[in-house]
């Protein structure tokens, strides 16, 4: 017995539909509207205006005053705030510094995150508890723990220098916080210890999913533990690695807070978010800071363009 359908415009005992009217369909389209109208308000006028405002201020020459006098988009518009940004003597150690921060921090997290999801693989006593301390880096206000790494970096009284002079037989305090290169070192560090709980989450959640038949198959031939992560685990947790990698290279690239609370960008530390703030706060130059927003932000679409590009390749050829 076969099912034979009703021909358009009629119904199931061929009867024709009744069409609707246009008023009907009026009422529809108001209704979609006031559905999705709320979220299209709120999204122009927290991302979109702000957004358009800041790359308009990019190309004019702005100030507090002159914004006041001739409202936020009024002004002739230029690329000299463009041309200065890129010809500034800090603009590029500043960007290879954030480079040098996204890639190393990067890696770091999501390769310390990887050793910790392997290492609490296998179920044994205590592990519940253990897990939850390891997420207390990610979920601790970021202002405790940056107070509590300058206080244990101290090079006066941190319990860091005061172990490493006693026992390691240091010569002197290292002052960590407050010297190149060292400094660079210790905020990558603590971007590192802040966040390998989150690529944690992701990949422990992927080692769950694994089909463990294959490994045990692979164990009875006599692989070897590297062998088995190397050519089985390993390949199935890439997707998630990627998608940890863009995340976390789009986090580390625009990152403020940690660094500012740790070195206020002093000692070779002066990242590319930290010098917007400097440009808009401490010289109040508006349009400077505008125009290296967008400058940068250009800059981290090619790189991502660029990564998201060569991944796909590799998944193409996989």
């Amino acid at each position: 017995m076969t099912a034979t359908s009703a021909p358009a415009g009629t119904t199931r005992r061929g009867r024709p539909e009744p069409r609707r009217s246009s008023a009907s369909r009026a009422q529809e389209a108001r209704e979609g509207w006031i559905l999705v109208g709320p979220t299209t308000i709120i999204v122009v006028a927290l991302i979109i205006v702000p957004v358009v405002w800041n790359v308009v201020l990019a190309f004019q020459d702005k100030s507090f005053t002159s914004i006041a006098r001739e409202g936020p988009f009024g002004g002739e518009l230029s690329l000299q705030n463009i041309a200065d940004v890129l010809t500034g003597a800090g603009f590029w150690s500043s960007l290879r510094t954030t480079v040098i921060y996204s890639v190393v921090s990067t890696v770091g997290s999501i390769v310390v995150g990887l050793v910790a999801a392997l290492a609490f693989r296998n179920p044994f006593r205590g592990r519940g508890p253990m897990r939850a301390l390891m997420l207390l880096p990610y979920v601790a206000p970021v202002v405790a723990v940056a107070f509590v790494w300058q206080v244990m970096l101290n090079p006066q009284y941190g319990i860091l220098n005061h172990y490493g002079v006693r026992l390691l037989g240091l010569d002197q305090p290292v002052d960590f916080l407050g010297r190149a290169p060292y400094a660079l070192a210790t905020v990558i560090a603590f971007e590192i210890w802040r966040y390998f709980p989150f690529a944690f989450l992701f990949l422990a959640a992927r080692l769950v999913a694994l089909p463990r038949d294959i490994e045990e198959a692979a164990l009875v031939d006599g692989v070897t533990p590297t062998q088995n992560f190397r050519h089985i685990v390993l390949p199935q947790l890439m997707s998630t690695i990627a998608l940890l990698t863009v995340l976390r290279l789009i986090m580390t690239f625009n990152k403020f807070d940690d660094i500012y609370l740790l070195t206020g960008g002093a000692a070779g530390t002066e990242v590319a978010a930290v010098r917007v703030y400097n440009q808009l706060m401490g010289s109040f130059d508006i349009s400077g800071a505008a125009a290296t927003a967008v400058v940068l932000a250009v800059v981290l679409a090619v790189f991502l363009g660029f990564y998201l590009r060569m991944t796909n390749r590799a998944e193409a050829r996989s």
